[in-house]
């Protein structure tokens, strides 16, 4: 951080001054004297030149009002910033508000207490609440609009300070006697501030300033201290809150008047006076330090007595109050931020997040990416890369140096504990120092290297990647460098205060002046030299042969590091001092391509030598990004860090430097053999490239051929080479055009010579399709046609590109990329595009398994089925009906093609759906395959298990019938194969016939094909007896439930018999209803005593009526069995004995003629009556 004073505003009439104040957001400057001076200033910068901005442009007064009112002399101003009022107050007590009306500023409101004198006023953070406190204890607590809220006298003590918390809860009060009081927001005593920074010190001292930082710009880390209290022996306190028992203690050691944060809360400025023992007097100087505590330097001030300072609202200037002048000081920030390859990379706090924002801002194409940083230490850039250094954890001392690249994205992070407060970084390494040691790590990055310096890594690569050093070590670059963190915490009486590197050589300085220069990246010591100043920035130029060095003070010198001198006692040593040597030097750079030329900014202008002779400066305050090409790039990072979200390219700066802008005037007024010789003269391969792109404009091929062989350009030598060849003229220009971009003009000039080849060739070479389309259409005579698909499919690829798949479809479509075009239609999900697209392409060509990929992914299982058979893929074909589920498809294709495999998946299938308990599924997978006989299997046995359940009869007979059902199918599918096998040679009797006998064959293990329905029978039959019996139809409902006696293997016996025996006793046939009590009485699943009840029921009956049948003729051919068994009637359960009935087509079983008619589904399956 530097600073130098830059302006000094003369107060009339010498009247002394006591107090400044500057408004930090509207840029007035408020100062009060003796003989009741009051003036407003206002600084402000009036400039019509862009690049005359910030700290550069001139300020200039635009306001200095004298404000009438007070008589004694004016001790304390402060501002309202929120409310835009200034409060005043003098020697005798009175309290002036001052409100801002029409540009000027009046008396709005007077209080006199007449009492005591005003010592101190603090508005709080949003400027609601003042709190003024008095000399003889005094405090009142008012309003903005000028209402009293509370008032307190504190009794026997002495005010001299007063500040409010952030939060507003909190006062502190300062007592003349040095003791710091807290109270709460409504004058209630809490506590006595423990003052730490007193400890052992002795005599009366008196608080030299309280500043507590509210917050409102966010805070430089997270529970930063911002409590700063000084007093004027020099000793002071920063506290993170009120109670803080840990405060950061600094001894500035000198006697202090008063102290200030800048507006974000990062450096405390500290003014006051310090003996110098050469001088009688002592000297104003004002010291800067981190809320931490680190110095980070002094700013001389002239004058005799300094009494008070202010920050300017945005940190960039200050403002000291000595004697009757107003001196400003400029401020250089070391800001965090770096430069690498188009990208300024700058960070800042926000109030609304406690991390570092970090922006990378890609200057070429405006674009910026924002990363979120803990803790960040700093930014160190070099080439395309840069290294975000931070604290790894609160609680833990280890640092993360993150290597990103110039968009912001993380690609290595290396954890150290070494605390990285130096950081230099080469194209390869990263070396970072702290104050004892330093460390280097060869980072990796996939980056083309030149074969010298691949050949550097893996020499070192070997070694190892990381390193350690102490800095009072000496390495001789083989294996000292042990990766040993150790060496990080020995101590040393001489620390590092900073460092830089090249690709061949590491320089540390440290603080007593010694330069340290290692080789590198085998570290090994070289050479020691000593300076008379402590470093505080070192800069290598391009070659490693000298030394930029800027000390604390703003003093740049340089080094030569290998020039051999004879030093005062006739020794030989390496390394001289250079004779040059600038003051107030706040950032310099070497420029990358020339060891003799670098750019430095000294206070408001930019220096530029060339061999240590500066040419004339430029006003400027930007820091310098880069140094190549003859040319400067600065930043103005003030400008981009007052709205640090929107950075503009108007802040962005380039410079060139004389020797290119006397070459550039030289070939514009003079001519092209007059500049040659300048530049033969001042040679660089920039200057020699615009001569080359001169003479190329005035067609002098000889002049351009020589330039460009002296810039190396191989390309320009070869085009010069293409233009020798060309005869014409107008050709040669056209060319020439086109080299230098102006390709419409180039174009224009190819059709005017009618060379539309060459215009549409200059178009291909650009990219741009959309004018070779149009070239290819407007021009007469036949278009080429595989130029015109090329173009066409180009269009289309940028369409796609930017995913606009409909624009894209139609080029694609033109230019007959069917590739591409299945693509789109995928992305479109217009699948019936992509399926005729499939049917329109030959077979086996080789975007049908593609295209079937795609359908496979939506799941439309027929499309791809049928694109995969095209390419002749059937087993792809299969796996993806399997994959989908279609399996009656993947069996019927797997036949077709005489695939073994599917029934061996499909059975394996199946038994990890029956594993899972997943047994419809299961049945469900046979059912789609075509497996019928194992779907029944399945289905049988499900319907078995929920019989034996004794749940609804209704559901089982459902079960049964769709078993049943698969059967049928079963038969069905057999029947059909047989008739494929035999076709055309007998007759359709003898194919059913062998299908019945292999059907046969094949169902030997199970009999239930047999007898499929039997099952849907009995539940049927014992639905409709119950069905009838309660519907009062006796007769018929003992009928069917005599049917139940052939389905003892299916419904247990002891249901069939009591329901039979309830029929018969309601049909009062009892004989029937005897025979079926002792068939209950003697079933063996029955226990005792149930065949007890059944007896004692039976003797109950029985002994009312005689177990006869009363009509027996109806029952006795329905009672006996036998061969003759008439067929029954599946609807009321009785035997047919008409010759008309009706037969169902699925299950085979008959209804009555007459009874048919109630129906529209069979009763028995279901299925549709037609």
């Amino acid at each position: 951080m530097f600073f130098y004073l830059s302006k000094k505003i003369a107060v009339p009439n010498n009247v002394k001054l006591k107090c400044i104040s500057w408004n930090k957001d509207q840029g007035f400057i408020a100062c009060g004297g003796e003989d009741g001076l009051l003036k407003v200033l206002r600084l402000e910068t009036q400039t019509d030149d862009s690049k005359l901005r910030g700290l550069a442009a001139p300020s200039n007064l635009s306001m200095n009002q004298n404000l009438e009112g007070h008589s004694g002399a004016v001790q304390v101003v402060t501002w309202n910033e929120q409310y835009q009022k200034l409060t005043t107050s003098d020697q005798n007590g009175l309290i002036i508000v001052w409100m801002l009306y029409k540009g000027s500023w009046y008396e709005e409101m007077i209080n006199n207490r007449n009492k005591s004198v005003v010592r101190s006023m603090s508005w709080n953070a949003d400027g609601q609440k003042i709190c003024i406190v008095y000399e003889d204890g005094a405090v009142i607590v008012g309003s903005v609009d000028g209402n009293r809220i509370w008032g307190k006298d504190l009794k026997g003590i002495q005010l001299c300070h007063v500040t409010w918390s952030a939060d507003s809860k909190i006062l502190l009060f300062g007592m003349a006697n040095g003791e710091i009081h807290i109270y709460d927001n409504q004058g209630n005593f809490i506590m006595k501030m423990k003052l730490n920074c007193l400890v052992n010190v002795t005599g009366a001292i008196s608080i030299a300033g309280i500043h507590w930082y509210h917050g409102t710009e966010g805070y430089v880390e997270p529970d930063c201290p911002c409590l700063a209290i000084c007093f004027d022996n020099g000793r002071c306190q920063i506290m993170r809150h009120e109670n803080d028992q840990n405060p950061v203690l600094i001894d500035t050691g000198m006697y202090v008047v008063g102290i200030q944060w800048n507006h974000i809360g990062s450096v405390l400025a500290v003014a006051g006076s310090q003996k110098v023992v050469t001088q009688d007097k002592d000297i104003n100087i004002v010291q800067f330090y981190t809320p931490f505590g680190e110095h980070l330097g002094t700013l001389k001030v002239p004058g005799k007595q300094m009494c008070s300072l202010s920050w300017e609202g945005g940190g960039l200037k200050i403002a000291l109050a000595v004697d009757s002048f107003i001196y400003f000081a400029n401020i250089r920030p070391d800001y965090k931020w770096g430069y690498c390859s188009n990208t300024v990379v700058y960070a800042y706090t926000r109030p609304d997040r406690p991390e570092y924002c970090v922006v990378f801002w890609d200057t070429k194409n405006n674009e910026k990416y924002v990363k979120y940083v803990k803790s960040l230490i700093s930014i160190t850039t070099c080439g395309d890369f840069c290294i975000l250094a931070t604290k790894a954890d609160e609680n833990h001392p280890q640092f993360v140096l993150v290597l990103c690249n110039s968009i912001g994205t993380p690609l290595d992070p290396k954890y150290i504990d070494l605390v990285p407060l130096f950081v230099a970084m080469t194209k390869t390494h990263v070396i970072a120092a702290s104050k004892e040691a330093f460390y280097t790590w060869q980072y990796r990055v996939a980056k083309k290297l030149t074969a010298l310096e691949i050949n550097q890594i893996t020499r070192s690569r070997k070694e190892g990647r990381e390193r350690i050093y102490h800095v009072d070590d000496v390495p001789s670059g083989s294996v000292d460098g042990v990766f040993d963190y150790s060496k990080a915490v020995q101590g040393t009486r001489d620390p590092i205060c900073a460092i830089t590197a090249s690709d061949k050589t590491l320089i540390v300085g440290r603080e007593s002046g010694v330069i340290q220069r290692y080789s590198f990246p085998n570290v090994a010591l070289i050479q020691k030299y000593s300076l008379d100043c402590r470093a505080c920035q070192l800069s290598l130029n391009c070659n490693s042969s000298r030394l930029a060095i800027i000390d604390i003070a703003g003093v740049l010198t340089f080094f030569d590091l290998d020039t051999r001198v004879t030093d005062s006692t006739g020794q030989q040593v390496v390394g001289e001092l250079l004779k040059l040597e600038r003051k107030d030097v706040w950032d310099m750079k070497w420029a990358k391509d020339n060891p003799d030329l670098f750019a430095m900014m000294e206070k408001t202008r930019m220096y530029v030598f060339r061999n240590l002779d500066p040419e004339e400066p430029i006003q400027t305050s930007g820091y310098i990004c880069n140094f190549e090409d003859l040319e400067i790039k600065s930043v103005l990072l003030d400008e981009i860090l007052k709205n640090p979200e929107h950075p503009s390219k108007d802040y962005l700066m380039n410079f060139e430097i004389r020797s290119l802008r006397d070459s550039r005037a030289l070939i514009e007024k003079v001519g092209i053999e007059d500049a040659s010789q300048f530049i033969e003269d001042n040679p660089h391969p920039r200057l020699w490239r615009l001569l080359a792109e001169a003479a190329l404009q005035k067609l002098d091929l000889y002049t351009a051929q020589q330039a460009f062989v002296h810039c190396k350009d191989y390309q320009g030598i070869k085009f010069v080479k293409l233009l020798g060849n060309l005869q014409s003229e107008s050709m040669k220009q056209a060319e020439v055009t086109a080299y230098f971009g102006r390709f419409e003009d180039a174009e224009r000039m190819y059709q005017d010579m009618d060379r539309r080849d060459l215009a549409i060739g200059l178009r291909i070479k650009l990219g741009d399709w959309f004018r070779v389309l149009h070239l290819l259409k407007t021009g007469s005579g036949d278009a080429d046609d595989s130029l015109l698909e090329q173009a066409n499919n180009a269009i289309g690829d940028y369409f796609a590109d930017r995913q606009k798949w409909q624009n894209a479809v139609q080029y694609y479509v033109k230019g007959r990329n069917q590739e591409r075009l299945a693509e789109c239609y995928y992305m479109l999900e217009d699948y019936e595009g992509l399926e005729n697209l499939a049917n329109s392409l030959p077979e086996n060509h080789k975007l049908l398994p593609e295209i079937a990929q795609m359908f496979v992914r939506v799941g439309m299982c027929e499309q791809a089925v049928s694109a995969f058979l095209k390419c002749n893929q059937p087993k792809a074909a299969v796996d993806t009906c399997v994959h989908l589920n279609q399996w009656n498809k993947a069996v019927e294709l797997a036949k077709s093609h005489s695939m073994k495999e599917i029934g061996s998946l499909l059975a394996r299938y199946a038994s990890h759906l029956l594993e899972k308990n997943k047994t419809l599924d299961a049945i469900e997978l046979y059912r789609k395959a075509s497996y019928f006989f194992d779907a029944a299997k399945l289905m049988y046995k499900i319907a078995d298990e929920e019989a034996k359940k004794r749940t609804k009869p209704l559901r089982v007979k459902k079960l049964y019938v769709l078993s049943a059902l698969l059967i049928e199918q079963y038969h069905e599918q057999m029947k059909n194969a047989q008739r494929c096998k035999v076709k055309g040679k007998n007759s359709e009797a003898t194919s059913a016939l062998a299908g019945l006998l292999e059907e046969e064959v094949l169902s030997t293990t199970s009999r239930f094909t047999d007898n499929a329905w039997r099952g849907a029978e009995a539940y049927h039959f014992f639905i409709l007896a119950q069905r009838q019996l309660y519907e009062g139809y006796v007769d018929t409902a003992l009928k069917t439930a005599l049917h139940l006696r052939d389905y003892e293997d299916i419904i247990p016996s002891v249901e069939i018999y009591s329901l039979l025996a309830l029929c018969a006793c309601a049909s009062r046939a009892f004989g029937t209803c005897s025979k079926a009590f002792i068939k209950l009485e003697s079933l063996e699943t029955l226990s005792a005593e149930q065949k007890q009840q059944y007896e004692d029921l039976a003797l109950e009956i029985f002994t009312k009526h005689t177990p006869k049948d009363n009509r027996k003729s109806e029952l006795n051919s329905l009672l006996e069995g036998g061969e003759g068994k008439l067929p029954t009637c599946i609807a009321t359960g009785s035997p047919i004995i008409e010759y008309q009935f009706w037969v169902c087509k699925v299950c085979k079983h008959y209804v009555l003629a007459q009874e048919i008619s109630n129906y529209n589904f069979c009763p028995l399956c279901h299925s549709s009556v037609e």
